[in-house]
């Protein structure tokens, strides 16, 4: 089965279980339960969509879910794929291409990142205005897909300006801080040393994550706009003389779920 036929067969068997929307959005860790506050929703299990990868990180449930948020059709990503799991590039970001035949414009991609800015703070929300890849991976390698998008797609506006500016505006009416800053991957599964912590931030990173950025440069290939947070549910390694482990990872993302959830509405309900 050739890359096309494959993207095909799975958006004909998601749209029959759950049909299409416009809007998406994608659940980092901590943040999976988010697709309960979507009303007359449909699932269907990642295990149920012909060609689809399975996920298997703690915190990331595994299905697709379709309903209504805040007067607008939405689909939601419960559970990512990711690269270190073994994950082909192509199997990462098969479910953004499934979305973009789906009809989806626009697509929100949320993760739980380290933050590498020592102005943040864990628990604080930020809006990636930019990316830096230093995974050493594009998804874009191979054969281009033609009927999504060109073969050397520009970048420069990977998240979208205007989608940026409705974020602002809705934290401002809610009362909640929202951090900005680029987002640096890195392939995992380690997390990073204060060493290289060190050297994403003379580079410019204000937040270090293992996932986001495929996905980010296949929806722009795409011509899906992209708004991006990210919940800084940790400091990077070196900042704090702590360790890092992946269940304080998860109990921050629940902790903020809150404040992430009612962005997420609000802006949604702007779109």
């Amino acid at each position: 089965m050739d890359s096309m036929q494959r993207i095909r067969t799975a958006a004909e068997t998601v749209e029959k279980a759950i049909g299409k929307a416009e809007i998406a959005v994608i659940l980092g860790s901590g943040l999976g339960d988010f697709g309960n506050d979507l009303t007359d929703a449909k699932e269907i299990s990642y295990a149920d969509i012909p060609g689809f990868p399975l996920s298997t990180v703690q915190g990331h449930a595994g299905k697709l879910i379709a309903g209504t948020l805040n007067g607008k059709r939405v689909m939601m990503m419960s559970g990512r794929f990711h690269s270190y799991e073994g994950h082909s590039m192509e199997d990462v970001t098969l479910p953004i291409r499934v979305m973009a035949l789906l009809g989806v414009k626009k697509l929100i991609v949320t993760n739980a990142a380290g933050g590498v800015n020592t102005a943040f703070s864990a628990g604080c929300l930020m809006m990636i205005t930019d990316f830096i890849n230093l995974a050493g991976k594009n998804p874009l390698v191979g054969e281009n897909l033609s009927f999504f998008g060109p073969r050397f797609p520009d970048m420069s506006r990977a998240y979208t300006p205007e989608l940026q500016s409705l974020a602002r505006e809705s934290a401002k009416n809610l009362g909640i801080r929202l951090e900005e800053g680029v987002y640096c991957w890195m392939s995992g599964p380690c997390y990073e040393t204060p060493a290289e912590i060190r050297m994403v931030r003379i580079l410019g990173a204000d937040a270090v994550g293992m996932s986001t950025v495929p996905e980010t440069i296949v929806a722009a290939h795409s011509g899906i706009q992209v708004l991006g947070v990210s919940c800084i549910t940790n400091m990077a390694a070196g900042v704090l003389d702590q360790p890092i482990n992946h269940e304080e990872v998860m109990e921050m993302g629940r902790r903020v779920r809150n404040d992430f959830a009612a962005l997420l509405t609000d802006v949604i309900g702007k779109m």
